[in-house]
Parts: structure tokens; C-alpha cells; sequence
């Protein structure tokens, strides 16, 4: 009796374990920032109250104060959280306006890639190994201060009629970004059978005709993880455009600082920001990816 009981508890509890995995795989955006919140407060409680404060007797003499983003800049009518909620905007424009562009580039230079023609596949190669194997702030720099020779004159007019901080962040951030997009996306399209290349062939499609309508959307299908990652990855890295004096978020985290000397809440602002800004594109892109492609079959 005892043992049966023992057997129903454990399978009770078995069964208990497979639901709470499925409902935080359903609801892993909201189940992961609570388990994360979680953590954080066992780690502040166990590690430092505990340990440091009550062993070590070692206590951090700050006090925070989040009101600091409610008081007004001293340079300008306006305070500390609309300058932070200004970054996060930019932050947002420059990376959504970096991977349209990015996934357009990285994607011509996969087809270039696969094409048989000598001259389209060496210079897609050149350029995919060029911009991944050098630093992306180097790059940064390299189009803000050195590309003037290069840019025809038309182009350099139009330029800096725009803010040219900014477009000079989206160029450096594209043609950085597009380089992993195409290897990527070539990855993809030779996942794909040749048989299916072959068959769209014989029905009278020219290549790139077979590239847009069977290979490709069926290779994007397949490479849908990883771009998620590069797209979280332009949006980290746009915060290196703040070398070149582009407000966004991370620039306007550093303003925060050094305006009023709150570097823990400017900088823990930015990271939750940041936080935040990854799981949403996460989730919408995973939820694209659950809805609208599912009926392609490959």
C-alpha cells in the first residue's frame, strides 16, 4: 500500500515537472525575466546580506536614488528620463533601419555567393571575409573619417544634408552585420535539396527566378534562429555608434552619468533597457516565425 502510494506520489510529481516545462517553454518571455528577477534577489540576499554583510561584516555605503531621472538637465528643459527614453528611440530607428538593409545586402550577397559566375561569387567572397574578419569599431571609424575619397560626390551631398553621425552608424552597421547575414543564408539555401534547384529549373525558371520563389523562402525558413541572433547582435552593437557621438542609448546612459554622478542607476537603466529591447525582438520575430511560416514545407 505504502509503496503504492510512494509510486503515485512520484509520478504525481513527474507529471507536475513535464507541466511546469511546458508552460515555461509556452511563456518563456514572461517566465524567463521572472526567473532572472528571482535569481537576482536570492543572489542580493544569500551572497551579500548574508555573507558579506553578516560574515565579512563588509557593507556598500551607497544609497541609490532612481528620482535622479525625474529632475531636469542642467543644459537643456527637459530630464534625465526623456533623454533616456530619446536614446532608446534612436537605438531602436538606427537598428530597425540597419537590419532591413542588412538582411537585403547579406541576402544578395548569398545569391552572389552560390552564382556560378566567377565575378559575383569573388566579390561577395571578398566582402563577406573582409568586413566579418576585422573589428566593427574600426569600421566605424573607417566610414566616419576615412571613407570621404571613396563615397561619389552625389552620395557624400546627400549625406550631409542628413545627420551624418547617424547614417554613417546605419552604413557601418549594415555592411557589418551583412556579411554573417550571407553566410548564413548560404548555409541555408545548401540545407536545401539540389533536386528541388533542378526541378525548378526544368520548369522553365531561370536561376534567380528559382532563388526568390522555391530556394529562398524555404532557406530563410531554415536560418530563422540564427538571424533572431544577429538581429539581437546589431541591436548590442549599435551601441558602439556613441563613438562617433550618436545619442543613443548607451550614450545617453554615459550623458546620465556624467551629469549627475549616478553611474549605478544610469547604467542599471540602460542594461534593463537593453534587456527588454532583446526579448521583444526575440519574441516578435519567434511569433513571425510561428505564424506566418509554418505552412512552408521543406
Amino acid at each position: 500500500m505504502k509503496r503504492q502510494k510512494l509510486k503515485e506520489l512520484k509520478s504525481k510529481i513527474r507529471n507536475l515537472k513535464i507541466d511546469i516545462c511546458l508552460f515555461s517553454d509556452r511563456h518563456k518571455y514572461i517566465v524567463y525575466p521572472i526567473y532572472y528577477v528571482v535569481l537576482a534577489l536570492l543572489f542580493y540576499l544569500i551572497v551579500y546580506r548574508l555573507f558579506f554583510v553578516n560574515v565579512l561584516n563588509i557593507k556598500i555605503n551607497y544609497t541609490f536614488d532612481f528620482s535622479v531621472f525625474l529632475e531636469q538637465r542642467l543644459t537643456e528643459e527637459s530630464t534625465y528620463l526623456n533623454l533616456l527614453f530619446w536614446g532608446l528611440y534612436t537605438t531602436l530607428k538606427i537598428s530597425l533601419i540597419s537590419i532591413i538593409i542588412a538582411m537585403t545586402l547579406g541576402t544578395l550577397l548569398a545569391v552572389f555567393k552560390l552564382s556560378k559566375v566567377k565575378a559575383f561569387n569573388f566579390f561577395a567572397s571578398i566582402y563577406i571575409e573582409f568586413f566579418r574578419n576585422t573589428p566593427l569599431l574600426i569600421q566605424i571609424f573607417f566610414w566616419y573619417f576615412g571613407s570621404d575619397p571613396l563615397i561619389p560626390d552625389f552620395f557624400k551631398d546627400w549625406l550631409y544634408k542628413q545627420d551624418i553621425e547617424f547614417a554613417y552608424g546605419v552604413i557601418a552597421l549594415s555592411t557589418y552585420t551583412a556579411a554573417f547575414i550571407a553566410e548564413e543564408i548560404r548555409a541555408g539555401v545548401q540545407s536545401i535539396p539540389k533536386e528541388q534547384m533542378e526541378a525548378s529549373r526544368s520548369q522553365g525558371l531561370t536561376f534567380l527566378q528559382a532563388m526568390r520563389y522555391v530556394i529562398l523562402p524555404q532557406a530563410f525558413r531554415i536560418v530563422i534562429p540564427p538571424l533572431i541572433n544577429q538581429s539581437l547582435n546589431l541591436t548590442k552593437n549599435s551601441s558602439l555608434v556613441m563613438a562617433i557621438g550618436v545619442v543613443e542609448l548607451t550614450f545617453s546612459g554615459r550623458l546620465i552619468e556624467a551629469e549627475t554622478s549616478r553611474i549605478f542607476e544610469a547604467f542599471l537603466a540602460v542594461t534593463v533597457l537593453y534587456l527588454m529591447l532583446s526579448l521583444v525582438i526575440s519574441f516578435a520575430i519567434n511569433q513571425y516565425n510561428k505564424h506566418f511560416l509554418r505552412y512552408i514545407k521543406y
